[in-house]
């Protein structure tokens, strides 16, 4: 029996023509931008082509995509006035030196600078001119039947071939079902068939494309269109969403205060827990706020819900995120007379991971002392869990976070608050240009206080008393409407990134024709855009699957032979097809069939 042959693996063309002539038809297989190294034409217009064309390339949209990772780092490291306009007022006191400069740079608005905006938006046209001419293409190849058969096939990366007396038709059609069968895109023209597959390989690179541009509007959208607002809560105590309210508001080009999305709601209470045991004591394991909120103008009908870390409320438009807690002691101020001049919770913020808290008490309607107008002001800490006594060097400090014995230490002025000047002033300081600290038994007078003790002020000033405590939360109001665009934009390019890698695109073709001999020759041969043993396993199956409709003959069996022998014989042929299936030497050199259609596998990112 005649086995059919592994063809001579060392070609007559030589290596270096190989190279030049598979490159050359490597790009004209490719739909990506021609990269120019400089411009082409005469003038302005040739310089603007040729931008264009640098602009749109691979090699520039990952720089920009590095540049624009690269940019936004001090976004998270330094305090940004969107985010926190009286953390970046700390940090520029604390750092007076280096301030100007980062104000020059816009380091406090990062994301809203000239530089940042620049580098955004020359990524959003990069992704542009390359989306919209692949996506041009991809559909003109999807449109356009498959390559033709190459002239030469043994040219092709692999390749398998037979004799066979079935009719040169026959054989053809069987391949095209077959191959229609392996959903393969086939097209029969003449005595071969053209069959294409793996178009999901350049779905998912426009789709990772797409995405991303997605992705990057979806943030755009969120910067003109969003706003963020503060607001401290204490338990009892409750908000409404509008500028009064508000401790701090950023909005937007799109986003004013007239924007607002109408809602509101009441704390009814904190709940936070601690571990108590072990190597952890003292770490965080529930903060919950417990609230009653409203949707719309009607207060009236509240529904009750749960804030937690990282699991926010959304009502209407809007987000509630809970950022942050803290305790709120209940101070009495009477004056000389017993008449209570104050009498509040007063918000103390936390200065360490044991909630070891300061705050101050700003008593402005004292009164007369003297014959003179008096106000007074008192800075303290609030110790959830506090020490039998304070170190000389350590001062106030809390043992625990949560309240297992909380007590409040306090220091008294006298004078001038300066709160009637009309200045704004801080809440959690005291201005002590114009106050003069209160002594006791020629000592500074201060007072460690345990819940329901009081404190009679030295100098006739009357008394204070620590009534109890209540705890606050502070909560950010957030409206973002593109962060769904972009959460959508992120999980779709991961799809489209997983299809471009790890689809593979290829082709076979299958030609049958008579000898002279009056035999038919059975050629199949395959070309895989990438590095992938998997074409070469397809072209065995649908060398072995065709068998059955064409099945080969021995060496010296002769044409119109009975060809059905037996088991032994079909195993036979079986066993020739695999010897005949085999990979050539040197890179693919497909005939330039498809000229400049197929935007398959060069991606741009």
């Amino acid at each position: 029996m005649h086995r059919p042959q592994r063809r001579d693996r060392n070609l007559s063309v030589s290596d270096t023509d190989l190279r030049a002539q598979g490159s050359e038809d490597a790009e004209r297989l490719s739909s990506a931008p021609v990269d120019s190294d400089g411009p082409t034409g005469i003038g302005v217009a040739g310089w603007l082509r040729w931008t264009w064309r640098q602009l749109t390339s691979m090699r520039v949209a990952l720089i920009l995509l590095f540049m624009l990772s690269l940019a936004a780092i001090p976004g998270s490291l330094i305090p940004q006035t969107s985010q926190n306009a009286f953390k970046v007022q700390t940090w520029k006191a604390a750092h007076q030196g280096i301030t100007p400069l980062y104000e020059k740079l816009q380091l406090f608005d990062v994301y809203s600078s000239v530089w940042f905006s620049a580098i955004y938006i020359l990524l959003f046209i990069s992704l542009a001119g390359c989306i919209v001419p692949r996506t041009w293409q991809f559909v003109g190849v999807l449109r356009a039947a498959p390559p033709a058969a190459p002239a030469n096939l043994t040219r092709m990366p692999v390749y398998a071939a037979w004799r066979t007396s079935a009719d040169p038709q026959a054989a053809v059609a069987a391949a095209e079902r077959l191959l229609k069968a392996r959903r393969f895109r086939a097209h029969r023209g003449g005595t071969a068939v053209a069959a294409e597959k793996g178009y999901l390989r350049e779905v998912g690179n426009l789709l990772f494309h797409l995405s991303l541009f997605a992705l990057l509007a979806g943030f755009a959208w969120a910067s003109l269109a969003s706003g963020q607002g503060g607001k401290l809560v204490v338990e009892g105590g409750g908000y409404t969403n509008t500028m009064t309210q508000l401790d701090d508001f950023s909005g937007s080009a799109f986003y004013q205060a007239s924007d607002l999305d109408p809602f509101g709601f009441k704390l009814d209470g904190f709940t936070d827990k601690y571990q108590t045991t072990g190597d952890q004591i003292g770490s965080a394991r529930e903060f919950t706020a417990h609230i009653r909120y409203w949707n719309g103008a009607d207060p009236s009908k509240l529904t009750a819900g749960e804030i937690q870390v990282n699991h926010p409320l959304e009502i209407g438009g809007s987000k509630v995120f809970l950022i942050g807690h803290g305790y709120a002691p209940v101070i009495t101020v009477k004056d000389a007379s017993g008449k209570v001049v104050y009498h509040d919770a007063v918000p103390f913020l936390p200065q360490d991971s044991n909630l070891t808290s300061t705050g101050v008490v700003k008593v402005g309607d004292y009164g007369q002392k003297d014959g003179q107008k008096v106000q007074l002001g008192f800075q303290g800490f609030f110790l959830p869990t506090a020490p039998a006594n304070f170190g000389v060097n350590t001062g106030p400090r809390s043992l625990f976070p949560g309240d297992a014995d909380p007590a409040l230490v306090l220091t008294a002025y006298a004078g001038d608050l300066g709160t009637d000047a009309g200045s704004p002033q801080n809440v959690y300081q005291l201005n002590l240009s114009h106050l003069t600290q209160l002594q006791q038994d020629g000592q500074i007078a201060k007072v460690k206080l345990k819940p329901g003790e009081g404190w009679t002020l030295p100098d006739n000033y009357g008394s204070i008393s620590f009534d109890g405590y209540k705890k606050w939360a502070t909560f950010s109001v957030s409206h973002r409407p593109g962060n769904s665009v972009a959460l959508a934009g992120a999980v779709l390019a991961i799809l489209g990134l997983v299809g471009s890698l790890f689809v593979q695109r290829r082709r076979i073709w299958v030609r049958a024709v008579t000898t002279p001999d009056g035999r038919t020759l059975v050629e199949l041969a395959g070309l895989a855009r990438s590095e992938s043993a998997k074409i070469a396993e397809e072209l065995a199956e649908l060398a072995v699957d065709l068998q059955d409709d064409a099945p080969a003959l021995d060496e010296d069996e002769p044409a119109g032979a009975d060809e059905a022998a037996g088991d032994e014989d079909d195993e036979a042929a079986d066993e020739a097809v695999g010897e005949a299936v085999h990979e050539t030497a040197g890179p693919a050199v497909p005939e330039p069939a498809d000229p400049g259609s197929d935007p398959a596998d060069n991606p741009k990112e």
